[in-house]
């Protein structure tokens, strides 16, 4: 026997759309994040124009860092890493050098595209630091970012700082206007006690007497000048510390660049000047001023390196497409990556 009854579905249905226009309610949604991210990214130019750096907190969120975290915990395991090298290890500071050991440098790095198997959340990441500094870089009333036209950047170098008081001492990225504008750095470094672990990056903005200290904190991205205005450095880490690490060009600068090293290369018959233009030895250091520390509440962590690998400038992505920033091997010589 079959009976019917009238089933109250009024408790079903929990959750009510809210507004009841699903379109106006997703509409508003993302006025709500385009909102958020014009003012992260004019927070950006801001800092920038004042400061010479700025610090973001929270970039990706914990899950999206967890899972950048590991990849690259993942390809450090499988022994994919190399030393972070110089063209140069010339010693500019002997005062470092007894305090801290003889090596310049003692991170481990890996440099990634991101279509590499196993490194799809990596290019993620860059995808997104790509949209940022197009956005600064394009918007009205942005400062000395308006000065240049960012349309390329290098690959990502993933770089791991061991512990045992492996630092990097103070450099210039770009001293040597060699394209880089600008230096940003992601960290993965959960639950970071620099008073415990040390590891802070330390940049002194020129000139000026004071400091920015720094902390590797996991989701933090920083970004500040390549070039003689931030000579910066990675105190000694006493707990594995992992960076991701890309540099902007400008086009004019690096255009001038490749210039001047094509014009030294016929004059000198080999492809030494080429090869010093993507490895600039960026390990300059300036005289230590007396400084009074003001430690700021932010990200970032050290410089670049170099492998011997072939290498061309990556495109740099929006999120909505690829800008036009693929450098042909015709135009950019196959030549090994930067290094700092």
């Amino acid at each position: 026997m079959i009976t019917s009854t009238t089933a109250d579905y009024t408790n079903f249905f929990k959750h009510s759309a809210h507004p009841a226009n699903a379109e106006q309610y997703f509409r508003e949604l993302l006025d709500k994040r385009e909102r958020r991210y014009e003012d992260l990214c004019r927070n950006i130019i801001n800092d920038m124009n004042q400061y010479g750096l700025s610090v973001v907190d929270d970039f990706l969120g914990t899950d999206k860092g967890l899972k950048i975290l590991n990849e690259v915990r993942s390809m450090y395991n499988a022994g994919a890493f190399q030393d972070g090298q110089l063209v140069h290890n010339m010693r500019t500071d002997a005062q470092s050098s007894k305090v801290r050991g003889d090596k310049i440098r003692g991170d481990k790095i890996k440099w990634v595209g991101g279509n590499e198997p196993g490194c799809t959340n990596v290019w993620y990441l860059t995808n997104q630091i790509d949209s940022v500094v197009y956005r600064v870089n394009t918007m009205k009333d942005n400062g000395i970012l308006g000065n240049y036209h960012i349309r390329e950047r290098t690959r990502a170098m993933v770089a791991c700082y061991p512990g045992s008081g492996t630092h990097y001492i103070m450099h210039v990225d770009n001293p040597n206007k060699d394209g880089r504008v600008i230096t940003a750095i992601y960290y993965l470094n959960i639950n970071w006690n620099a008073s415990e672990s040390g590891g802070i990056l330390r940049i002194r903005p020129t000139p000026g007497t004071t400091v920015a200290d720094i902390e590797p904190k996991f989701d933090r991205l920083i970004f500040f000048w390549s070039d003689i205005r931030n000579p910066h450095e990675v105190q000694p880490a006493h707990r594995t510390r992992y960076a991701i690490t890309v540099w902007y060009f400008d086009a004019k600068e690096r255009e001038e660049a490749l210039n001047r090293a094509k014009l030294e290369n016929s004059k000198t018959n080999n492809a030494n000047s080429i090869a010093q233009l993507a490895e600039p030895d960026s390990t300059t250091t300036p005289a230590s001023p007396t400084v009074a520390s003001a430690s700021a509440s932010a990200t970032a962590s050290a410089s670049s390196c170099s492998t011997n690998k072939s290498f061309t400038p990556a495109s740099m992505t929006t999120g909505t497409g690829a800008l036009n920033a693929n450098v042909a091997s015709s135009s950019c010589p196959a030549s090994n990556e930067i290094c700092t």
